[in-house]
């Protein structure tokens, strides 16, 4: 019945969306007469306040709810997503970080009337609602949920964000308690694709540089700081659930759908019992204990350089060869959760949660047999603090290093904070960094003999990058840009593991590859993964592979503008 629904839906929304999507006056009259609510809800709302009475009405956690209520995001994910997503009720993913005591805003339009109702809603409010994706399914999803909430009385205009998306979307206001509003939209339809649990929450703290939504809420604030003052997960886990709890009780912004990762293996590969996760990031893979049945050995993927080898700075789980040839100090597993050393044979945490200290392997060697040290470490860190566009959440870290202004600003040449002994490294922070262990489990260790001349402005562009040395469990072979590229099995690594995978080989192509399903159909993909629902649909009715699903961070919503704005400000 429900799928019946949206197909009639859709159908009346493909005719209103000239209307719904109109970008100028003439457009918002045009949503104004398609949707114009019947003379029974204008009767019911004869005595409601005006827009400018209550500032702006998404003020209103009342609102806020029933816009959530009037959404059927199970329909949506059976039929548009076609089961390939999952529902949203926070922006947690499914899994160990999620608090499963939350509220939930279960399709029910009678509630979502009721509390319209109660909230006094101006019939003749239109949402201005912004996106920036300009892919069919976006539109599809904007009209279908244009039309569920015209079904309890709320109309709304959709508009596509073009240009500099930062002034648009995410400026603060000068006042966080009281703005107005210096973005100019009610709600935008938006992603967040996180490493850290942090990048979902931190934005709403009343501080938050990219805060334009929600003024400050009386307690959260303390809450967000609760789960930055430790870097111990278990702790943080239990501070997030309390954040979860929060926004979602208030609707502070509406979860949509959680996107998930689709993992492709094929009939002649054995992964060893290994948990999948997001392969955005790195995990514990056991790789080394995989088996395939092929008579040379030869395991076959995507990923492969097209220009070259991409650096870890931005993204350090870009590609598998990052996590193949290149390891980190500690594992992370398939949750992305901080587990136990890799080239550190141990780690400890100070009771302050300042300072820890890494104690590495004995013996450890890169790929041409040099000696990885602890200065290798340290050099690492300081070239992340020197390279432009490192990652948000590597830099925040990096930046609380002891001494950090002072090395990039040229004051000194060694960044204090972090002190070598031996095969003992200990990095001292000015601050507590939660998310420290967790990059120290993603962004690798990078050899200083190889790169200490590079230039780090341009880091990218570096020669070290056609064929990098690293230290991990399989070595650059054979390269040839923008077709493929080999690794071998290094014998060199500290961990020896049952597996036969002697060879990867690896055809060039971009995180996006277009030539994924082409080529899993001519036997030549044993393990690759995608976000695109398309490529699993095709894969999955491939015989000879097999698809799994993974959680991960990866979460579509919209959020919800609660200060004045020009729209509501008379």
């Amino acid at each position: 019945m429900r799928k019946k629904s949206l197909v009639s839906l859709l159908l009346t929304a493909s005719l209103a969306a000239g209307a719904l999507f109109g970008c100028g006056a003439g457009g918002q009259e045009a949503a104004k007469s398609e949707q114009s609510p019947t003379a029974a809800q204008s009767a019911e709302q004869a005595d409601a306040k005006s827009s400018e009475d209550m500032g702006t009405p998404l003020a209103d956690v009342r609102v806020r709810q029933a816009l959530a209520y009037a959404i059927d995001m199970d329909t949506i994910v059976d039929s548009i997503f076609e089961g390939k997503a999952e529902v949203a009720k926070s922006f947690t993913a499914p899994g160990e970080w999620l608090n499963a005591n939350l509220p939930e805003y279960k399709y029910d339009p009678e509630k979502a009337k009721e509390l319209l109702k109660e909230a006094n809603w101006p019939s003749d409010y239109t949402l201005d609602v912004v996106y920036y994706y300009d892919d069919q399914q976006t539109v599809d999803l904007m009209t279908i949920i244009g039309q569920y909430w015209q079904e309890v009385g709320v109309k709304a205009k959709f508009r596509k964000l073009e240009g500099d998306l930062a002034s648009q979307l995410w400026v603060p206001p000068t006042d966080k308690e009281k703005g107005p509003s210096v973005v100019k939209w009610d709600l935008a339809y938006a992603a967040v694709a996180a490493l850290a649990e942090s990048e979902f929450y931190n934005r709403f703290a009343s501080t938050a540089s990219n805060n334009s939504t929600v003024p400050k809420q009386e307690g959260l604030d303390e809450l967000i700081a609760e789960s930055n003052a430790t870097m111990d997960t278990d702790a943080q886990k239990k501070a997030f659930a309390k954040i979860q709890e929060f926004i979602a009780e208030k609707v502070l912004a509406m979860p949509l759908y959680h996107q998930v990762c689709f993992i492709y293996t094929s009939n002649k590969l054995d992964t060893a019992g290994t948990k999948f996760g997001n392969d955005q990031f790195s995990y514990e893979k056991n790789i080394l204990d995989w088996k395939i049945d092929r008579d040379d050995k030869t395991l076959y993927t995507n990923g492969g350089p097209e220009e070259f080898f991409w650096y870890p700075m931005v993204n350090p789980g870009y590609m598998i060869s990052t996590e193949l040839v290149f390891d980190k100090l500690i594992n992370a597993d398939s949750s992305l959760t901080p587990t136990d050393g890799m080239l550190a044979e141990s780690y400890t945490v100070s009771e302050d949660n300042k300072t820890i200290e890494f104690v590495l392997k004995d013996g450890l060697k890169w790929h041409d047999d040099e000696a990885l040290t602890a200065e290798d470490v340290k050099f690492t860190l300081e070239l992340m603090l020197k390279t432009p566009g490192t990652n948000a959440v590597a830099s925040d870290v990096v930046k609380a290093i002891k001494g950090s202004a002072d090395f990039v600003e040229g004051k000194t040449d060694s960044l204090e904070g972090v002190v070598v002994d031996g095969n003992k490294i200990t990095v001292n922070f000015d601050t507590v960094s939660a998310n420290a262990l967790a990059v120290f489990s993603q962004w690798p260790i990078l050899p200083k003999h190889c790169l200490e001349n590079a230039n780090p402005e341009t880091l990218q562009q570096d020669q070290f990058w056609q064929k990098p040395i690293g230290s991990g469990p399989y070595k650059v072979d054979e390269v040839v840009l923008n077709n493929y590229a080999t690794l071998k099995r290094w014998d060199g690594y500290y961990k020896k593991g049952s597996g036969n995978v002697d060879t990867i080989y690896m055809f060039a192509s971009g995180e996006n590859d277009g030539n994924l399903v082409k080529n899993a159909g001519a036997g030549k993909i044993d393990y690759a993964w995608s976000k695109s629902t398309e490529d699993a649909k095709a894969i999955e009715a491939m015989d000879s592979m097999k698809v799994t699903s993974a959680n991960i961070r990866y979460t579509r919503c919209f959020y919800i503008n609660q200060f004045p704005h020009e729209a509501n400000i008379k």
